[in-house]
Order: C-alpha cells, then sequence, then structure tokens
C-alpha cells in the first residue's frame, strides 16, 4: 500500500528533487506538497483550500521545513503535536539549517528526527532512500 507523505516546503527547487527522490521509494509513497506553514495545516486539518478533504488519512510522514512563509516549521510542529487527531504523525525536520538551537527547539516540540538537507543531488537522494526504508520498512506506525 502506497504510504502518504506530506511535504511542506516552499522552495520549489526543494520540491522537484524531492519528487524525483521520493519517486524512488521501495514501497512507492504519494508525496503531497505544501508550499507553507498554512497550507500544510489545512491539508491536515481539512480546512481553507482543503476544506472538505477526508482528515481520517494522514500522512504517514511529515517532512517539515523550519523557515517557512506564512506558519513557520516550529508553529506547525507545535500544532500537529497539540491535536489529538495528528500528535503522534511522525514528523521528521527537513531543513538546511544545522543551528544547534534549531535542533533543540524542533526536538522540545516533538520533532522525531532532525535532518540537514545535503545539497547535492544524489547525497540528497540517498538521504530520501533512507528515510523510507527506516519510516515505512523498519518503524512500527502508531496509526496501522
Amino acid at each position: 500500500m502506497a504510504r502518504t507523505i506530506l511535504l511542506v516546503e516552499d522552495s520549489p527547487e526543494a520540491v522537484e528533487l524531492s519528487k524525483g527522490a521520493f519517486s524512488e521509494c521501495e514501497n512507492g509513497a504519494e508525496l503531497v506538497v505544501a508550499y507553507d506553514g498554512e497550507d500544510a495545516l489545512d491539508w491536515l486539518f481539512g480546512t481553507g483550500r482543503h476544506a472538505g478533504r477526508r482528515i481520517e488519512k494522514r500522512p504517514d510522514l511529515v517532512l517539515l521545513d523550519i523557515r517557512l512563509p506564512r506558519i513557520d516549521g516550529f508553529e506547525v510542529l507545535r500544532r500537529i503535536r497539540a491535536d489529538e487527531r495528528t500528535s503522534m504523525v511522525p514528523v521528521v525536520m527537513l531543513t538546511v539549517s544545522s543551528n544547534r538551537s534549531d535542533i533543540a527547539a524542533a526536538y522540545r516540540l516533538g520533532a522525531n528526527s532532525f535532518l540537514v538537507k545535503p545539497v547535492d543531488y544524489d547525497e540528497y537522494t540517498e538521504l530520501v532512500a533512507r528515510v523510507c526504508h527506516y519510516w515505512f520498512e523498519n518503524n512500527e506506525s502508531a496509526y496501522r
């Protein structure tokens, strides 16, 4: 069964790179893209332009950038963890930041993992392969 990944990323270049990389996931993955934090929350909770979306269909994984327009990644993470419907969805911070205070803040807010995006395509593809393998083959989901 295909897994759903919610990618929250404002860079069109990073989204295209991610689409290519995630198409290589062994078990297949449906990649849903939100280009800002507000759109991500709307998708998760069936509000705004996603009003009427069946919110029972949670993502199997959220990949969340920190620096986002409208609502930043930390606030998105805070709201995901605060809502009973999404509190156990795995959230991986995927960002260019390696700032120690960003890492600490993400874990304090309940991130499951913090990954720094490589700039090299091959390294990024390898990171995505490891993410897919771990979260979809090794990890046991609370919702399955």
